[in-house]
């Protein structure tokens, strides 16, 4: 992707992610060269104060690895999978 291009990241939330964001994914169309930090100030603006209290205990899974750089670029075509922590055992 040259800069003025865009490409599509597909976010999964998971529990309370998805409660407080209101639905299950959501592809996002991004600048080329965004970061998972341009996504998450992204989608806390798109979802809401809720979200953003949810998202800043979240962990994050690009394309199933953990990550956990926020300044991490996000590769077209690539899934991000919102954890929060889980209760139990």
């Amino acid at each position: 992707m040259t800069p003025t291009t865009t490409g599509t990241v597909t976010v999964r939330y998971y529990a309370a992610a998805r409660a407080a964001a209101g639905i299950d994914d959501e592809p996002v169309a991004l600048a080329a060269g965004s970061t998972l930090a341009d996504l998450l100030a992204a989608l806390r603006e798109r979802h809401g104060a809720e979200f953003a209290t949810v998202l800043s205990r979240c962990s994050y899974l690009l394309d199933e690895v953990a990550v956990h750089d926020h300044g991490v670029v996000l590769p077209d075509g690539a899934t991000l999978d919102i954890l929060p922590p889980f209760a139990g055992g």
